[in-house]
């Protein structure tokens, strides 16, 4: 059990460092955002989160 816990918390760093290189500080808003929504089963943050990072993700395409 120690083990998958080790490798869980290595991928949700890796994965936020990705976010934060790639989409700035907005993205790391957007992923707290939804991560938190989920755990605290509050679907309107977790709705915010997912927004922010759509938004980040579907650049507009002019």
């Amino acid at each position: 059990m120690h083990f998958f816990a080790l490798i869980s918390a290595v991928v949700v760093v890796t994965v936020e460092q990705l976010v934060q290189w790639k989409y700035g500080m907005a993205g790391i808003v957007g992923l707290l955002l939804l991560t938190i929504g989920i755990r605290a089963n509050r679907p309107g943050v977790s709705s915010a989160g997912a927004v922010v990072l759509a938004l980040l993700v579907g650049k507009p395409a002019l």
